[in-house]
């Protein structure tokens, strides 16, 4: 049915919307914190709270089950509820798990802690990304705003790692939960001060009941199968039956979507060619990037002999790198070029920061080779996560703007998974190969053994670097190739809501609510 002029014009923008940026970035870069902070502080925790080395890996499990399982059902109420009283709620309880985590007196109270904080970041982070997409809809403006978003995004990990050496350092583990209030507070009040959310945005359908628990189940078991392979081994009975169960949920989950009246996730957000891309890309991307800080992280602390604070500092040229690449290459070209003109590009640029670490020995200088791979990696990474966060939520139906931006999440939390599994195996598998070979200089003992140690290490990291270089190609293959829109504002069509396809050649202009 044609669309009238009316229909197509833009919202008037809202006058709050820089002030909003502030609290909701700030949200943002809490949820990311959380996901390295407390990496850090685990090995202090654990001998606090006596937690076994068999479970110490749930701390960090239970938080990414969670998150990772209840993410599509946290942006499917946000888009009901309201996207401001999800992110307010999402706030307050994840500082309330957070204090409960800080104030953990044994391994229950903090593994309960933890699935909490994942539980309401599934509530709050879809809901900070929608807000974005459905305040800013000036194509410059929005630029601008996902700019900083994606910055925040894509460097807040490795802030994380500053903090979280810092915290655990110089005061307590303790804190490393406890710093999560202030900005929950401070987040929550200005959200409710400053954000309006646009009228007729909301999703008021029944609840899609079978597509919560079968899209839930079905991560819970694709994110525990990877978790678990990285202890356990990929042909462990559980993880091939977590693999398996996972694959016939999520199989039912798109049958039920395709069937029902209300889905949970519109199959038309998922298979619109630009944002399927987006989100394939960006999961390959967090691959890769995931499998990086870790190697880096234990390079640095292990075989360097950095102190935690010290460790932080040195990802700083990443953090410097992302912002730079975000703010000022991705939001400057965005309203120029086509978004896959910044991606591609941009992961390619990250894949050649990855190859230079491939050359990883012992002995390699970090100012000649580990800072100059970080700010590549960074400038990469910043220019094309800001496009594909934008464009992974630009011209999607305002009702399914919660369930667009959980599938950002999403990709991204799966990837994640997937990179700490994998490329942790790979690792692992290189470093053993090597000790075999050297099987005599690591019996030796003494400081040749040491080394031999160490370059075993090194070859792990570096081996397992290479299949992160190859990832990040493919990740810019298919970013080049599905991503078809042109620059925001030129008029090419991105389909979006229902009957999308039908007018495909129609040149009706896109107008990102």
């Amino acid at each position: 049915m044609p669309k009238t002029a009316a229909a197509l014009a833009p919202a008037a923008a809202d006058p709050s919307r820089w002030k909003a940026l502030v609290f909701i970035a700030l949200a943002q870069l809490m949820v990311v914190l959380d996901a390295t902070i407390v990496n850090i502080a685990l090995p202090s925790a654990q001998t606090d709270l006596g937690i076994s080395d068999g479970n110490r890996q749930w701390v960090i499990t239970a938080y990414a089950l969670a998150f990772g399982g209840l993410l599509l059902f946290g942006g499917r109420i946000a888009d009901k509820w309201g996207r401001k009283n999800a992110f307010i709620v999402g706030l307050a309880g994840f500082a309330l798990a957070s204090a409960l985590g800080g104030a953990a007196n044994g391994e229950a109270m903090m593994l309960g802690a933890r699935a909490l904080q994942g539980a309401f970041g599934a509530l709050l982070a879809p809901a900070a990304l929608s807000l974005l997409a459905v305040m800013f809809t000036d194509a410059k403006e929005r630029a601008k705003a996902f700019g900083i978003y994606g910055a925040i995004a894509g460097g807040g990990g490795a802030v994380g790692l500053i903090l979280g050496g810092f915290l655990t350092e110089y005061l307590n583990w303790r804190w490393t939960f406890f710093v999560n209030i202030p900005f929950a507070i401070v987040a929550a009040a200005g959200a409710w001060l400053v954000i309006r959310e646009p009228a007729g945005g909301r999703n008021r359908a029944p609840l899609d009941i079978p597509g919560v628990v079968l899209s839930t189940l079905g991560l819970v078991a694709l994110v525990y199968g990877f978790t678990r392979a990285e202890s356990a081994g990929w042909s462990d009975a559980v993880t091939v039956a977590m693999f398996v169960g996972s694959a016939v949920l999520l199989a039912a989950f798109v049958f039920v979507e395709s069937r029902v009246k209300s889905p949970l996730l519109p199959l038309r957000v998922l298979l619109e060619r630009n944002r399927g891309g987006v989100y394939l890309s960006l999961g390959l991307a967090v691959i890769a990037m995931f499998g990086l800080f870790l190697f880096l992280t234990y390079y640095l602390q292990v075989v360097k002999g950095f102190s935690p604070v010290k460790t932080g500092f040195a990802f700083l040229p990443m953090i410097a790198g992302m912002i730079t690449g975000s703010t000022q290459i991705g939001a400057r070209l965005m309203t120029r070029v086509p978004p896959r003109l910044l991606m591609g590009p941009g992961f390619l640029l990250a894949a050649t920061g990855m190859l230079l670490l491939t050359q990883l020995e012992v002995g390699s200088s970090y100012p000649a080779l580990i800072l100059p791979a970080q700010l590549l990696l960074g400038l990469g990474m910043g220019t094309a996560f800001m496009p594909a966060m934008s464009l992974a939520t630009h011209g999607v139906n305002p009702a399914d703007a919660g369930v667009a931006s959980a599938m950002v999440n999403t990709s991204q939390q799966v990837g994640g998974a997937i990179g700490t599994a994998l490329l942790n195996t790979i690792a692992a598998s290189a470093t053993t190969a090597y000790l075999t070979d050297h099987a005599a200089a690591a019996a030796a003992g003494g400081p040749a053994a040491k080394l031999v140690q160490a370059q075993a290490m090194v070859e792990g990291y570096s081996t397992a670097i290479w299949w992160a270089v190859g990832i990040l190609a493919a990740s810019a293959t298919i970013a080049l190739t599905l991503i078809t829109t042109g620059r925001p504002g030129a008029g090419g069509p991105v389909a979006s809501g229902d009957g999308a396809g039908a007018d495909a050649d129609v040149k009706i202009p896109v107008i990102a609510h």
